[in-house]
């Protein structure tokens, strides 16, 4: 198993599959040997622990988050309130300080509609692609969309509601996101038109705060109910071709979340928290293939998921520069 070409697949939709034996190094053949050896009292040790854990963690990067959410946006409103040119334009496209930025599907969208390149829509994006392929790819999901801020207030809601047993929880096939990617990109071939700009959150919310609000967030307030009371995430899970967009940089990105096996107690808090848990799938007791392994590309860098362990088994890590565990 190559794990470069199983993470592309498995954020294309595949379901996560068992690490074959023969595909897992020698080093982590022995100490997934030795954590199944260490019997129950490691495991109602560990379960303890993370009682206390859940109740006490200061979920710092989910509060470094929602700040550098609102300063961005907020950033926008005010450039345009006071007209200092400083941030122009949209989360869509943008000029910051007179240079071309541009969100990388919205310029894809763009191009595939008008069948043309641009050479402010090329600069922007571009500019967009470096700071991302440098940032992580999806990291432009849970850092800077509104609409991700808007949908884990909602995911709070549903998990409430979950718990209460007044709701159920709907999944869907995770391909879907892969065919809307390719539907919507066809869409705007054969149209001409770009569509999805036209029912895309993130810009519908970003034009809003900015501009100020249209008949247009009625889609967003549908969006979030159906969030809320039918499906956890739905739109960012199973629909939006920006963060699949994004995804394809995380393939390439130096900064990711790193993995390492040593501490772990498998409990699988990670994996509630996360947006796209089929990320941390190594997490689970006798699948990680190596004593340290990188989250795939779906992976947002939200962080939620290295504030809730307690055993500091994940952390982001920028190749080259910071040191694994």
């Amino acid at each position: 198993m190559r794990i470069g070409k199983y993470c592309i697949n498995v954020m294309l939709g595949k379901s996560p599959t068992k690490t074959p034996p023969a595909q897992i190094s020698e080093e982590a053949k022995a100490l997934h040997q030795k954590k199944k050896e260490s019997g129950e009292i490691d495991k109602v040790k560990a379960r303890e622990e993370h009682e206390i854990y859940r109740e006490t963690h200061n979920k710092k990067w989910r509060t470094r988050r929602w700040a550098t959410i609102l300063f961005i946006n907020l950033l926008f409103v005010a450039s345009y309130a006071l007209d200092i040119q400083l941030l122009e334009g949209a989360l869509t496209a943008s000029r910051f300080l007179g240079f071309h930025m541009a969100d990388l599907n919205s310029a894809l969208q763009v191009v595939l509609a008008f069948k043309t390149v641009l050479i402010n829509l090329l600069i922007g994006f571009v500019t967009v692609l470096l700071m991302w392929i440098l940032l992580g790819g999806r990291t432009f999901c849970s850092w800077v969309c509104p609409y991700h801020l808007l949908s884990e207030f909602a995911e709070m809601v549903h998990i409430k509601l979950v718990e209460k047993k007044i709701i159920k929880n709907h999944l869907f096939n995770r391909k879907a996101r892969t065919w809307f990617y390719i539907f919507f990109a066809v869409l705007a071939f054969a149209t001409g038109y770009t569509v999805y700009e036209t029912i895309s959150p993130t810009g519908i919310l970003s034009r809003a705060l900015i501009y100020g609000p249209t008949v247009a967030l009625l889609w967003v307030a549908f969006l979030l109910t159906v969030e809320i009371f039918y499906s956890r995430r739905a739109w960012c899970r199973y629909v939006c071709p920006i963060g699949l967009t994004y995804g394809f940089v995380g393939t390439i990105t130096p900064m990711k979340v790193n993995y390492n096996v040593v501490d772990c107690h498998h409990e699988g808090d990670c994996r509630k928290v996360c947006l796209v848990p089929h990320v941390l799938e190594w997490t689970i007791k006798g699948r990680s293939p190596e004593i340290n392994v990188e989250l795939g590309p779906d992976c947002t860098r939200c962080g939620m998921c290295i504030d809730v362990c307690p055993t500091d088994s994940l952390n982001f890590h920028f190749k080259g520069l910071s040191t694994k565990k």
